[in-house]
């Protein structure tokens, strides 16, 4: 397999668009830990354009393409570990970034980081904490101080969830909702966002069966249902979502395993594409990702296939704006692996590109042409 490890100024692609990868990792303050890579869409090569120092372990992030600002997440080292969020503006002909702001979230460090659409609230979510942390996004692009921060209490039956560990934030295609996957708790959270300000009421709750471990969260993106993927039962749960209330009603729970595996493994990360037909989980153990075609009558789930990802754990993956690759980002293969997607059947396969760099774990795309 072919590595993409050289660093590339000219940023032209044969279609003339600027289209990057964000990427987060696990890193030291003193290392690179963000990277951003000029995408070649035909193909999937990634071009290093400018990496990061100064951050401790800035393994989520998210981006506002029309301001052209990244956000990321790290870890805070005065006062004790906190939450913190860095902004950064992104001068898309050059590939580069400038530091804005950061702000503390929380008071415990944080795994999950999420714009609302109207791109004037920014989420973070704690797993050592069980807090959910709200900033206000100034007119400029950078981050506001902590408005709001939602203490979560609870448990399950696992060693892992002595505590509650809210370990993401996804907001609905409407925007009036956040969903909050609690791991420790076994229960996701639905909080109505407020329109003039930046805070969450709750709404809503639904819990999962004990032991489940409810990860990362996806809306399906013209049905009604919601998938959430459960890291430490290793299954996806469907749900129908009412678009006013907030409520998720459980429908069918799906493991993400091929049925003659017998090693340990856990989820990660979930998404669906575009057109609604497929949904793509990864497993980490079974070093995979576990493909399914959605049911656009029910938005029920019907395994497809369980395709390695070529590097171990795979921690987040990413479809690429127009559906036709996924990456998938091995923290410990130190890889990020190109696979083409098939439209028609759902299907993976791997084109024999990748690219070198040390415990990815984050991927975002956005347009910047």
């Amino acid at each position: 397999m072919r590595d993409i490890i050289c660093e590339v100024i000219h940023l032209e692609n044969s279609s003339n668009k600027r289209i990057f990868a964000f990427i987060g990792s696990y890193a030291e303050a003193e290392e690179d830990g963000v990277y951003v890579c000029l995408f070649h869409p035909e193909h999937g090569e990634l071009t290093v354009t400018d990496r990061i120092q100064s951050l401790k372990n800035p393994t989520f992030l998210d981006v506002d393409p029309e301001k052209r600002i990244l956000y990321v997440l790290s870890e805070g080292q005065t006062g004790g570990r906190s939450g913190v969020a860095a902004a950064f503006s992104i001068d898309p002909e050059k590939g580069k970034l400038t530091g804005l702001n950061r702000e503390r979230t929380v008071d415990s460090p944080i795994c999950h980081i999420q714009l609302d659409k109207s791109r004037r609230c920014l989420f973070t979510a704690s797993y050592h904490g069980g807090l959910v942390g709200v900033n206000a996004v100034l007119e400029d692009g950078r981050i506001g101080p902590s408005a709001q921060v939602i203490a979560h209490t609870g448990s399950s039956i696992l060693p892992a969830q002595t505590q509650a560990r809210a370990h993401s934030v996804f907001v609905d295609p409407d925007n009036r909702f956040a969903v909050v996957c609690d791991l420790g708790m076994d229960k996701i959270v639905s909080y109505r966002i407020d329109p003039e300000g930046p805070s969450l009421t709750e709404a809503a709750s639904v819990e999962l069966p004990p032991g489940s471990g409810p990860r990362h969260f996806a809306f399906h993106p013209k049905l009604a249902m919601g998938y959430s993927i459960n890291e430490l039962s290793s299954t996806i749960t469907v749900f129908r979502y009412d678009r006013t209330s907030g409520v998720l009603t459980p429908v069918q729970t799906v493991s993400t395993l091929p049925g003659d595996f017998t090693g340990e493994s856990a989820t990660a990360d979930i998404h669906i594409s575009g057109d609604g037909r497929f949904l793509y989980g990864s497993n980490r153990g079974h070093d995979s990702i576990a493909v399914f075609a959605v049911s656009l009558a029910d938005g029920t789930l019907t395994p497809v296939e369980y395709i390695p990802t070529q590097g171990g754990h795979p921690r987040n993956f990413a479809l690429s704006l127009d559906d036709r690759l996924l990456l998938a980002a091995n923290r410990d293969g130190n890889n990020i692996v190109v696979f083409n997607r098939d439209g028609e059947t759902g299907r993976l396969s791997a084109n024999g590109r990748s690219l070198t760099l040390p415990k990815p774990v984050c991927i975002k795309f956005a347009d910047l042409s």
